[in-house]
């Protein structure tokens, strides 16, 4: 009865939201499914490919009779649609003697000789260049963008579940993907309109956004910078498509041949313009591709449609489903320019076909195109400010006009249904939840405080025993000009309490003045990182990790307070100004000491570091996005470079600092994506000290006792094995995504991830600060006789959550305890 309430639903909701609709599978007479048939409506170019199932969906507005079922090596069938809609379908194939003679030419490891639709292809790449809006000298054109977030597959079972209990009325209003035909519920949408300056002589181009507008969770900065991340831009003429931190081959690619198989399917007027239709699949499975068709003009040689869908052995996590399609508008006999582009998401925690999960979709509109309107390099400076409040606050009227794309009335309802959701206990509850695990934080909004971060609750290191910690931070919302935020913490051995409390303040939101400061007292493991900030609420995960290898004895006790002015007042470049005065003594003696020689000292040696420092640190981010426009912002990328130049001065006397020195440190960080061979992330860091300084002022190349992969710190050396004032490390780590392991045919299934690692230090220790550090317990030694090197093996995806490096150093085995070998591992969701 159930299901058939479910059948019943699904084909009363089908039957007023499309003229057309068709779902089934294609198999062969040995019932074997045909993965990647082509389904096309008779008369028409709209379209399907079958999956790696032979499953197939299609709808459409207009009423078609007639579908037309076709493979390379069968016989193509016709279809009669006897009514609008057509569900469980099971169409089969017979094979064909005279296609079984192609198949050597178009299927399989075809030769890339005499196949006409790779002879189209190379047609495209010479062309690419020439089509579009690269054709004029400048451009302009208008842009309405929405994303929204549906909860897809849902039944009666899942409407009468105890988890929706009390929320049935969420279900009133339902629509059917047009992509899959499973039913879903929107639940979140923003809404985007701007306008596109460009100019190809200047090679510059700006985007002014003139209306934001969003329902749902706009509130939470941890989802809408999830959101904001998902979908970036993409131009399919590239070689490679970046979706969800992976690469995946275009089917327009260069390389496109060495992955894809290509079929010359069909040819037919569209628009009046003579088309000819390319079928294409991967050549392999596990591989970061997409399959489908597009429709390619025979003359300009430019896409007037295309489709493209992720198979479902493509090795991405979380993600069953990635649909894409752009049609392109004839606006003359040579030019085609994007009219609309879609994509559809499915996250969902498994990839069988009646998973629940959840759309993300976004639709982009493009129109108003004007061309060849020439404007200085200065407008192109002058970037309208996205964090403008009119932008966010525009009426109906201005986007009644804005939408290029008029609202279904299921995307009309969704502000109304958040609002009305948001006043129920249980939803409040969910939302809830979700929120927590993903900040970190409780919100408490009748104060207007987070209780957090709930991560750090529990700890433990060799000098406080079992730790507890709590804390707190103000929050009014993602946009807050000012932030106030502190902890309190205790450990159970040395029976001590410890505090950190930071406020930071946003004086000037165009250039981004910052001032902010705090004080930190607690114990800490230090030399994790050299060029770290001062950042009063930060601290290593070595200094509380529940398992390490070895002791964890070298800790120090740190009081820190600072003041710092921070600006940024060209985009991605930061300014920070600003002192800090710290204390620091060994938080276990016997084993670890921080003693230096003083003269003025009664005994000749102090255990006790008193320091003022004055920093200037540059901060460049080139090719960074965020979000949010107050105090505190959210990355929405993570493949731009990191440039870093901090100078110290140690001011001695004041305040009765003890030294007198100078450092200069540099860093440089960059991620590149090696289209399909992954992803290469490179480091590099230099310094230098100038001054006697003591142990707790020096260098220290980070160590990782931990069984956690730190980037940046080396995992087979012990904190505090060198120590330097003059140094140099870099990094190089490159993950595969999955390239090598999917060519192995017992692994290819485990959809696992290879990593390779390198790393190396070398540094200098003068004769005047060992001897200022010659009291200390510990060996002082610096690489630097030979560079200190490691490299290392990964396996990443494990599970989908778990990686796991096996790292080897490759020489100084004579230091004391030295690790030749050692396991760690890290826990996370990716894509």
């Amino acid at each position: 009865m159930k299901r058939f309430f479910s059948v019943f639903f699904l084909l009363f909701i089908a039957s007023v939201t499309a003229q057309t609709k068709i779902e089934g599978v294609v198999t062969d007479d040995a019932g074997m499914p045909i993965a990647f048939a082509n389904i096309i409506f008779v008369d028409s170019s709209e379209g399907t490919i079958t999956n790696d199932n032979g499953h197939f969906y299609l709808e459409s507005d207009e009423t078609y009779k007639t579908i037309q079922v076709s493979f390379i090596g069968y016989e193509t069938k016709e279809i009669p649609l006897n009514q609008k809609v057509n569900y469980g379908m099971e169409i089969v194939l017979m094979e064909s003697a005279e296609q079984l003679q192609e198949v050597v030419i178009y299927t399989g490891k075809q030769s890339k000789k005499d196949n006409p639709a790779i002879d189209i292809l190379r047609k495209i790449w010479s062309k690419k260049r020439e089509n579009g809006v690269r054709k004029f000298k400048q451009y302009q054109y208008d842009k309405y963008e929405k994303i929204e977030f549906d909860l897809n597959t849902i039944d009666s079972a899942l409407i009468k579940s105890k988890l929706f209990k009390g929320l049935e009325f969420m279900f009133e209003d339902l629509d059917t993907s047009r992509i899959t035909g499973k039913t879903y519920l929107p639940m979140f949408l923003n809404e985007t309109f701007s306008k596109v300056y460009g100019d190809n002589i200047l090679d510059k181009e700006k985007e002014d956004v003139l209306g934001n507008k969003n329902s749902g969770f706009s509130g939470n900065q941890s989802i809408t910078a999830f959101v904001e991340d998902l979908y970036s831009d993409y131009d399919i003429y590239d070689n490679y498509l970046k979706f969800f931190d992976k690469s995946f081959t275009s089917p327009l690619s260069k390389t496109g041949v060495d992955v894809y198989n290509y079929v010359l399917s069909d040819s037919t007027f569209i628009d009046n313009k003579w088309c000819y239709n390319i079928i294409y699949y991967p050549r392999r499975k596990n591989e970061l591709t997409f399959k489908g068709d597009f429709w390619v003009n025979d003359t300009t040689y430019a896409i007037k449609k295309i489709n493209l869908q992720v198979t479902k052995s493509a090795n991405i996590n979380w993600v069953k489903e990635i649909y894409i399609e752009q049609d392109f508008d004839v606006v003359s006999d040579s030019v085609f320019l994007l009219k609309r582009d879609y994509m559809l998401s499915d996250f969902s925690f498994s990839k069988k076909e009646k998973s629940r999960g959840v759309y993300g979709k976004r639709t982009t509109v493009f129109d108003n195109y004007k061309f060849d309107n020439p404007r200085s390099e200065e407008f192109y400076k002058a970037v309208a400010d996205p964090y403008d409040p009119r932008v966010f606050s525009q009426d109906s009227v201005f986007w009644k006009n804005a939408r290029l794309e008029s609202l279904n009335e299921d995307e009309s309802g969704i502000f109304e249904l958040l609002d009305t959701l948001k006043t129920v206990p249980k939803f409040r509850t969910y939302y809830d939840i979700v929120s927590i695990l993903g900040s970190g934080y409780v919100e408490i909004d009748k104060w207007n405080v987070d209780i957090g971060d709930i991560y750090s609750t529990f700890g433990y290191n060799d000098a406080e025993g079992i730790r507890l910690r709590a804390g707190a931070r103000t929050y009014f919302g993602q946009n807050d000009m000012w932030r106030l935020e502190g902890y309190m913490a205790y450990g159970f051995n040395d029976k001590k309490f410890k505090h950190g409390f930071s406020g930071k303040f946003l004086l000037d939101r165009k250039n981004r003045l910052i001032v902010s400061g705090g004080n930190r007292r607690d114990i800490e493991q230090l030399g994790l990182s050299l060029t770290s900030t001062n950042d009063v609420m930060g601290r290593s995960i070595a200094s509380s990790s529940l398992v390490t290898v070895g002791s964890n004895n070298r800790l120090t006790n740190i009081n820190l307070s600072t003041l710092n002015v921070e600006m940024e007042p060209v985009k991605n470049f930061r300014i920070n100004v600003g002192g800090s005065f710290r204390t620091l003594s060994s938080a276990l003696p016997d084993a670890f000491s921080l003693d230096y020689v003083d003269p003025a000292s009664p005994t000749g040696v102090a255990s006790e570091v008193k320091q003022f420092d004055l920093n200037t640190t540059l901060i460049y981010t080139p090719g960074k996005r965020t979000i949010g426009y107050g105090v505190e912002r959210s990355n929405i990328n993570d493949d731009y470079s990191t440039l870093v130049l901090k100078y110290t001065k140690g001011v001695d006397g004041f305040l009765e600092s003890d030294f007198d020195y100078e450092k200069i440190q540099f860093s440089y960080r960059q991620p590149w994506q090696l289209g399909g061979f992954g992803r290469l992330t490179s480091s590099v860091e230099l310094g230098k000290t100038f001054g006697a300084v003591p142990l707790g002022l020096l260098s220290v190349i980070p160590g990782n006792q931990t069984l956690f992969s730190l980037y940046n710190a080396f995992p087979n050396l012990d904190f505090y094995e060198f120590v330097t004032d003059t140094y140099a490390t870099v990094h190089l780590e490159h993950n595969f995504n999955g390239r090598l392991f999917s060519r192995i045919p017992f692994l290819r299934k485990l959809n696992l991830r290879e990593i390779v690692g390198v790393r190396g230090a070398w540094g200098q220790l003068s004769e005047e600060n060992i001897a200022l550090s010659s009291p200390t317990n510990i060996p002082l030694i610096a690489p630097e006789d030979q560079v200190y090197w490691e490299y290392s093996f990964g396996v990443g995806n494990i599970f989908k959550i778990l990686r796991i490096d096996f790292n080897f150093r490759g020489n100084y085995l004579q230091n004391p305890d030295a690790r030749a070998f050692g396991i760690t591992g890290t826990f996370g969701f990716n894509f």
